[in-house]
């Protein structure tokens, strides 16, 4: 069982962690009573993060079982969209790209004196 949450390429890192936070509750939230949501729950809950462009966002809200997240500090743009975990997925999600931007961490994390 794995629960996909695409982010949309264009929307900034910041608003993109906040989005995937905001999807994996409200996926939880509007599936919660799903007999799926419960089987994930009770084994390993995989999550799938991908950046996507326009074009494959636009794809993905036509498959079943989603919940769209807009952002309203983007003059209320569609960021994400989050889909009940399932064991099945549509060929197209094969090819979705994981999300690996990430800070660089010699920035993130201040070195201590030692």
């Amino acid at each position: 069982m794995k629960m996909y949450i695409l982010i949309r390429e264009d929307v900034p890192l910041g608003f993109a962690m906040v989005a995937v936070a905001h999807a994996s509750l409200a996926g939880y939230l509007r599936f919660q009573n799903e007999p799926e949501v419960q089987e994930w729950l009770s084994g390993p809950f995989f999550k799938a993060v991908c950046k996507v462009n326009a074009k494959e966002f636009a794809n993905a809200k036509q498959v079943a079982d989603h919940v769209v997240i807009s952002e309203s500090a983007l003059n209320n743009q569609e960021v994400a969209i989050v889909f009940k975990p399932r064991e099945e997925w549509p060929k197209m999600f094969r090819f979705l790209r994981l999300y690996r931007d990430s800070p660089d961490a010699r920035e993130a994390m201040p070195r201590t004196a030692e």
